[in-house]
């Protein structure tokens, strides 16, 4: 039986007032207290573009800042500039075949190329600079036209996930550019990253599904509903939105946070379920959660406050415990290794929260402080607090260049930043032709910490998985409400299953 418990991490922060009539308004009244996820009720269709990310609303408020010296999006834009892959002199160079994970690895042609193609399509859109769209129009055009397959070991399927949705958003940037092959750029990435995408979701490469770790399933996630979103396949997104609220593995969002810490002040926080390995992962699976929460918003879909805003609670958990403060931690289990019938596999516990990459500087945090605090007007202290810590946010090739630096797009200090009063009452669905308003829903009572979603076992909500993101990452450096006023705003790599990353 799924146990819930009662979020009073607003209410007894302080009274939150609301302006605002019963009736038809209690719907819009409940989601900005933040005390009920936001229900959108986009119509399954009428697609917009450009979608995903970044809406034409997002580019027109980049040149307008930008334009006007104004910031932070000034030092964002200073970022972005610094960048050696966002230069219109940056040569691409595309193989038949990227490997990522043991022998002949050569995954570091794609994502800098990938993120070159991204940080020059932005570059273009902000200035209207056309080399820079040329730049990126001949980077995905030569991908499309010379990609034939992904390979390597297990790590295959991250390259699958990671690139995969980064590849669709500079498409999705660029998918009107005279040039760009369009057709061809959404062939390869139905025919050659969603068949990697799907196979994950469904056969764990041949792993019980608590064997992978979130971050595995989040990236994939947010490939398959980033092609979606650049195909117009709503099927697609609607898999990767059903998996998120109700999948077998780690990236459904009741197992990536496992465990709701009620506090003694009312604040709950959501045990990450990769904090007892190391921080380097659990903060790439919170970009990566913040990622498919950002395109699905724009295609009509809140996961952000789905469940009661489980998602903000696990990324505060994760901010605080970054920001040197202390969190409460509840052992946690995991069953590994090869799906066989009859057996439930091999039970791996951390009982510890892990201090291995204490810190992280993953440019993830502007992201999810502009929806929970700015759109939702929410208070995410933590989450605030880091991202003020990385103001302005890095992106693909900065920090040296190093492979990880490549698991996130970044940049987010520019693209995602927003000016509290020119929000509104913002709903999902900005990628949508027509959209209504939200709906309020229900959230569940209980009280304590206790396991969520599926089983009170904590051995069916821990997950392991190959070498990823760190083991890569060194080889790579060689080769996230207007209208209503708040008083106070609260708020590695073996193919073997079993392995541990």
């Amino acid at each position: 039986m799924v146990q819930a418990t009662t979020d009073r991490s607003l209410s007894r922060r302080g009274m939150l007032k609301l302006a605002g009539a019963a009736g038809a308004g209690a719907g819009a009244i409940g989601a900005a207290a933040g005390t009920a996820s936001a229900v959108p009720t986009a119509p399954k269709g009428g697609f917009a573009h450009p979608a995903l990310l970044h809406t034409q609303a997002d580019f027109d408020r980049m040149a307008e800042k930008v334009k006007a010296g104004a910031q932070p999006w000034t030092d964002g834009w200073k970022r972005l500039l610094s960048s050696r892959d966002s230069a219109t002199d940056y040569l691409p160079r595309p193989v038949a075949t990227v490997i990522r994970g043991g022998e002949d690895a050569n995954v570091h042609l794609l994502f800098r190329d990938t993120a070159a193609a991204y940080q020059n399509a932005l570059r273009w859109k902000i200035t209207g600079d056309a080399r820079h769209g040329d730049k990126a129009r001949d980077i995905l055009n030569a991908w499309s036209a010379t990609l034939k397959e992904l390979g390597g070991n297990a790590d295959r399927y991250l390259m699958a996930g990671i690139q995969g949705y980064q590849l669709a958003n500079a498409g999705e940037i660029m998918r009107d550019y005279d040039g760009f092959d369009l057709g061809r750029f959404q062939s390869m990435l139905v025919d050659i990253f969603y068949p990697m995408n799907d196979s994950f979701l469904v056969n764990h490469n041949d792993a019980v599904p608590s064997n992978y770790r979130a971050n595995w399933e989040l990236c994939t996630l947010a490939s398959i509903i980033a092609i979606g979103g650049l195909t117009e396949d709503q099927a697609k997104i609607d898999r990767a939105v059903e998996y998120f609220k109700n999948g077998d593995g780690n990236g459904c969002v009741k197992r990536a946070v496992p465990v709701l810490h009620e506090q003694a002040d009312g604040v709950v926080l959501g045990q990450w379920e990769e904090s007892g390995r190391d921080q380097e992962h659990t903060m790439a699976g919170v970009g990566w959660m913040g990622a498919l929460c950002e395109m699905a918003w724009n295609l009509g879909e809140d996961l952000y406050g789905y469940d009661d805003n489980r998602f903000m609670k696990g990324a505060e958990y994760v901010a605080r415990y970054n920001l040197g403060k202390d969190v409460p931690y509840t052992s946690s289990s995991r069953r590994m290794g090869r799906r066989v019938a009859g057996q439930a596999g091999a039970l791996h516990t951390e009982p510890e929260i892990s201090e291995q990459g204490r810190g992280s500087t993953r440019p993830v945090w502007a992201l999810l402080h502009n929806h929970y605090a700015v759109r939702r007007g929410l208070d995410v202290p933590n989450i605030t607090a880091y991202k003020d810590k990385l103001t302005p946010e890095d992106g693909g090739g900065l920090r040296g260049g190093a492979g990880w630096s490549y698991d996130h797009l970044g940049y987010g200090t520019l693209t995602y930043t927003r000016d509290p009063q020119d929000v509104g009452a913002s709903a999902p669905g900005a990628a949508r032709e027509t959209k209504t308003a939200d709906k309020a829903s229900g959230s569940a009572a209980g009280g304590g910490t206790r396991p969520q979603g599926g089983s009170t076992d904590t051995a069916d909500l821990a997950a392991t998985g190959a070498d990823g993101v760190l083991a890569w990452s060194a080889a790579g450096a060689s080769a996230l409400l207007g209208g209503l006023l708040l008083l106070r705003r609260r708020g590695r790599g073996a193919n073997t299953p079993g392995s541990d990353a």
